[in-house]
């Protein structure tokens, strides 16, 4: 006799729960990056928040 396997039952329940907010993490996740890796030097040295936040004495 086979024994009762619970996890495609728990898969299940939980992905019919728990697909929006999935979903909705890897759109938001791909507009971020998306717009992340279109970022410029330009785009650095032109921003307000980078000019508020740059150290002055970084050693690179």
């Amino acid at each position: 006799m086979r024994k009762f396997d619970p996890w495609p039952v728990f898969f299940r329940r939980e992905w019919n729960r728990n697909w929006p907010f999935l979903v909705g993490f890897a759109i938001t996740g791909t507009i971020i990056t998306k717009f992340s890796l279109g970022l410029t030097e330009e785009d650095a040295k032109n921003s307000p928040f980078v000019q508020r936040h740059h150290r002055k004495s970084e050693v690179c």
